[in-house]
């Protein structure tokens, strides 16, 4: 007993040491990191004179906040957490039947999607649930579903693809030209825009069928950039860099129109007040549908050879290659179907901003879906979203915080001033 208790008293001993040594260590390194962040700030005095007002008492307190944090975590947290998973370990594994809002989690997101456009008009009006409707629900949408595009050829078939706003802006141009030079209607061009862009999915696919890993990565970047120049340089087709104005927009199955002096109008139909807020609600509907299709096809798709195909390709190429798998069909049908929702979206895209040019395609359109995809978690729909949703939704909620634009605003008049 006696020897037990020496023991643990060493142990006791042992870690406090370690966890000053790691206290003392965090300091160390949050002094370096802060000192000219908090430590040090250039101002101005009376005379315009650029002076160094130090901060040692600030930057003292992050430093010692910093080393408490860290001995907490050594000394307290994590013989915490290791207690809990030791005891949760040595606990018996009882079965217990997922709850009401873990079984029914799916239904009730859907249910408060289709109910977020009426919520917000309910909040702000109809005019003031604008704001809501187009950059906090379209926008994040359009995104959610080229994210999702994009984890068919990157999350489940494991092949990365930096360059795949090609598609979407196959997806953008195609339903802008043929709607304005043969008058098609939205709902046609739609499955056409995602038809052409999964026929460049496929001729993107052959000339890599032999490259992976970096080399893959930068042949697709390499496409995407080619797209971009071309439609940059196609001025008799593209209208080059001037872009393309005065896309049609899509229309309620061609019953009611959303243009001002159509006689088939949706505000005059219903004698209600004229407003852009229908236009872009319509469109919120339109596109949650268009992701909720292409979450069912991707969970479809993974439950079928052709996603267990993608999955042992994703794995091992060899090995896939040694159970018989076709490797070529199944990258070909990666990048289609992937390009395919892709264009779906480009479709869409051009239809609400009514307006398209090369410069709405850049890479880090591939980049922004790209780091939705990895940050989410490749091959997980909620996560994905989830990212969408922090990444584009963290981005305008930023946009609309009226202290970030008096802070950078003094920031900028300042910069002015000294010059």
């Amino acid at each position: 007993m006696q020897n037990h208790s020496n023991s643990s008293g060493a142990a006791n001993q042992n870690l406090t040491a370690f966890a000053i040594r790691e206290s003392v260590f965090a300091g160390v390194i949050a002094f370096g990191l802060f000192f000219f962040f908090i430590g040090l700030e250039t101002t101005q005095n009376i005379r315009n004179e650029l002076i160094i007002v130090p901060h040692w008492v600030k930057l003292a307190f992050v430093v010692i906040l910093v080393m408490v944090v860290r001995f907490a975590m050594i000394t307290v947290v994590r013989p915490y957490l290791d207690s809990q998973k030791a005891a949760k370990a040595a606990s018996p594994q009882v079965a217990r039947e997922p709850g009401f809002v873990k079984r029914n989690f799916t239904l009730m997101m859907i249910i408060a999607l289709f109910l977020y456009p009426i919520i917000c008009v309910w909040l702000a009006g109809v005019q003031g649930s604008l704001k809501y409707v187009d950059n906090f629900g379209i926008q994040i949408l359009i995104y959610v579903m080229l994210a999702w595009g994009l984890n068919i050829v990157v999350g489940l078939a494991g092949l990365l693809d930096l360059g795949y706003v090609a598609f979407y802006a196959v997806g953008a141009y195609s339903y802008a030209l043929l709607s304005q030079q043969f008058g098609f209607s939205f709902w046609l061009l739609l499955p056409l825009a995602g038809i052409l862009s999964a026929f460049w999915g496929v001729i993107l696919g052959f000339p890599v069928l032999r490259l992976k890993g970096d080399y893959l990565a930068i042949v697709t970047l390499a496409f995407g950039e080619i797209i971009r120049l071309v439609l940059m340089n196609w001025r008799e087709v593209t209208n080059g860099v001037a872009g393309i104005s005065g896309v049609a927009k899509a229309s309620i199955f061609g019953i009611w129109s959303f243009d001002v002096a159509a006689p088939n109008n949706f505000a005059k139909a219903f004698d209600l007040p004229m407003s852009s807020a229908y236009y872009k609600i319509f469109l919120f509907y339109v596109i949650l549908l268009l992701c909720l299709l292409t979450a069912f096809v991707t969970i479809r798709l993974r439950r079928m050879p052709v996603g267990r195909a993608w999955e042992a390709l994703r794995e091992d190429e060899i090995a896939c290659r040694s159970l018989g798998i076709n490797t070529t069909n199944t990258k070909l049908t990666a990048f289609a179907i992937g390009a395919m929702f892709g264009g779906f979206a480009g479709s869409f895209f051009a239809a609400r901003q009514g307006f398209v040019s090369p410069e709405s395609f850049v890479f880090l359109e591939s980049a922004i879906i790209l780091a939705i995809v990895v940050l989410g978690g490749m091959g997980s729909l909620v996560g994905i979203a989830v990212a969408a949703i922090v990444m584009i939704g963290g981005t305008e909620l930023l946009r609309e915080m009226e202290f970030l634009k008096h802070i950078f605003g003094k920031v900028s008049r300042l910069s002015s001033t000294a010059c």
